[in-house]
This record gives C-alpha cells, structure tokens and sequence, in this order.
C-alpha cells in the first residue's frame, strides 16, 4: 500500500481523484495502524484529511471526498481526544452534506453508517448501502469505485450481532464473491463456521 501510495504522490498534482486516492490509501493506512500502531494510524488519519481537503477544493460537490475526508476527521478524533471538539461537529456536518449531495451513493451511504452511533440506524444504512453497491454493479462503472466488500462485511458483522448467523454468512459470502482473496472475510467466515 505504500508503495501505491508512492507512485501516486509522483504523479501529476492538482487531480482531484489523484488527491481522493491518495486520501482513500491513507485511510486504509490508519484502519491497519488502528490496532497495532496509534500513532502511525494518526498521522495517515491526518494525512487522509489533508489529501482530501485537496481533492475537495478542486470540486465541491465530490461527495466521495467529503464522506472520506468526514471519516478520516473522525478517526483523528478518536485518536487525539484534544482534537474531537473541532474534528467530530465538522466530521458530521461533512457527512451529511456528502449526504445531501448524493444521498444514494453506496461509499457515502457506508462510511454514513460506520461512523453511526445509533446500531439499529446504522444497521439501516447499511442495508441501504450494500442495495446501492448491487445497484451500481448492474450499472455503468463509475470512479471512485470501492468498498463493496467492505459494505457486505460490515453487514455481516450487525447481522451477527443480532443472532442471524445464517444470513451473516450469507452476506459474508457475497462479499467473498466480489473479493475472494478478502483475508478479512475469510477470517470471519471462519470464525462463523466453527460456531
């Protein structure tokens, strides 16, 4: 991942995907460091935000980028507590313009409902998300396109909790579909089979 992130950094600046991409590594950086390495995970939560601000600067209705970016501010939040008054109303009020600006767009409606406290609204969203990522599948590819899986875990996961196993791994399968090598789903399914 960071050699990805290194040839996107030397490519040319002022692309706004470019910057989006580079946010979206750096966000997948620090969900890896969340556990293991705090402050590694900060500094690409930080990084994230930066990017992005970019990316949002040169298109104002990229509602992709203002979700992520809404994401990234919360994870810098949650890792800086001194930063969460500033971060955490700003990371909601993005979130909900990403919202307003594309109300059926499945990464937007994800990272809605991850970063959800309420679990029977974000359960919701979620559903919603993972019918919009199956939408856009039966549609033409648009950029940025990513997440599906990620969707379909995440469901599997409130699908468990809530004591439905066998649709969990129902779920968990779709998203093993889209991504066989997802090492994430493997684990869980395992985890789901040995009861």
């Amino acid at each position: 991942l960071r050699g990805v992130l290194a040839s996107l950094e030397g490519g040319v600046s002022g692309d706004p995907l470019q910057a989006y991409y580079l946010g979206l590594g750096q966000y997948r950086l620090a969900l890896l460091g969340l556990g293991r390495a705090r402050e590694a995970a900060a500094k690409a939560a930080e990084n994230c935000v930066d990017h992005l601000a970019a990316a949002n600067e040169a298109r104002r209705d990229f509602a992709d980028a203002l979700a992520l970016q809404a994401a990234c501010q919360g994870l810098v939040a949650s890792l800086k507590a001194w930063k969460a008054p500033l971060l955490a109303p700003r990371s909601a009020s993005q979130l909900e313009r990403a919202l307003q600006l594309a109300p059926r767009n499945p990464r937007v409606l994800l990272l809605a409902a991850l970063a959800d406290g309420d679990s029977e609204r974000a359960y919701g969203s979620l559903r919603k998300a993972v019918a919009a990522f199956e939408e856009e599948r039966r549609g033409t590819a648009s950029l940025p396109a990513w997440c599906a899986p990620e969707a379909y875990l995440q469901l599997a996961r409130r699908q468990l909790e809530r004591g439905d196993s066998t649709v969990a791994r129902s779920t968990l399968e779709r998203a093993l579909l889209l991504a066989p090598d997802f090492g994430q789903a493997k684990r869980f399914m395992a985890t789901i089979t040995a009861g």
